[in-house]
């Protein structure tokens, strides 16, 4: 058995280039509508299998990947296969949007920009078909070419979206200086659902909503949970309840056989 600081050390020395030598894979999360109860999105999130521990979450191998300065190598592959699916599934005539998380350190320079250009016009992708949820341990507001670089992102007509609202940076401020389209509210607001954090989902939608957004509830993994957001008229839900992160291939046979959950009140 290998001790955890020995394990640590391991993936350390190993994450450098698992990317390249494609090591790096997407699972795929779906998002449904609320209202219809329909797949309507997938979240694409990494995951690291690595040669002899197998498959690593990206709680363990991220903080790495910032702490080496991998976070871009990796957010690279990520994006690549957010809009490989994204193109397979509208090339099947089924198209949902795919979600990939991008980070304040990828959103540093430019070349993200240029990045994604590239794959929507490599893959002939409906740029709406794409959205980017932003994600960060430093408040975006204190890294102002990021502002910049969201806004030329938006101008290629990719969604933008902010990923755990109502937790750590996450912040109005945030969303407004990010002209936002959606609001993925925290699953720690939505798996409390009474008390003061309860009522905090419910200023979070409200905020949301004032703004225009569409919102997301993630996190779902109870029928109170489900009825608690439905009620409070979020647009799309996600969570263990309403589906784990799968394959693509999973995926597929969900949209193929119009799988959902019910929908009715």
């Amino acid at each position: 058995m290998v001790r955890s600081d020995d394990r640590r050390a391991l993936l350390e020395r190993d994450l450098p280039g698992a990317a390249r030598r494609g090591e790096i894979i997407a699972l795929f999360q779906p998002q449904f509508s609320l209202e219809t109860g329909e797949v309507v999105g997938a979240e694409a999130l990494s995951r690291w299998i690595h040669p002899r521990f197998g498959l690593i979450a990206p709680g363990e191998f991220i903080p790495m990947a910032e702490r080496l300065g991998l976070v871009g190598e990796i957010g690279d592959v990520m994006l690549r296969l957010g809009a490989h699916a994204a193109r397979d599934w509208q090339d099947q005539g089924r198209p949902i949007e795919v979600a990939v998380n991008v980070s304040i350190l990828q959103l540093r320079t430019a070349a993200i920009v240029d990045t994604i250009a590239g794959l929507l016009d490599e893959f002939s992708l409906a740029p709406r078909l794409l959205t980017l949820e932003v994600t960060e341990t430093t408040p975006v507001t204190q890294v102002p070419e990021a502002i910049g670089v969201v806004h030329r992102l938006s101008g290629l007509g990719v969604n933008i979206s902010v990923d755990d609202f109502g937790a750590a940076y996450a912040s109005r401020e945030q969303v407004i200086a990010l002209q936002a389209i959606e609001l993925k509210v925290d699953q720690s607001l939505v798996q409390e659902t009474q008390g003061a954090r309860g009522e905090d989902l419910a200023r979070a939608v409200e905020f949301g909503k004032a703004q225009g957004m569409r919102l997301v509830a993630e996190g779902i993994e109870t029928e109170a949970q489900l009825a608690r957001v439905r009620a409070l008229h979020c647009d799309r839900g996600q969570g263990y309840l309403l589906s784990r992160p799968t394959t693509k291939a999973d995926v597929d046979s969900l949209l193929v056989s119009a799988g959902g959950f019910r929908a009715e009140e």
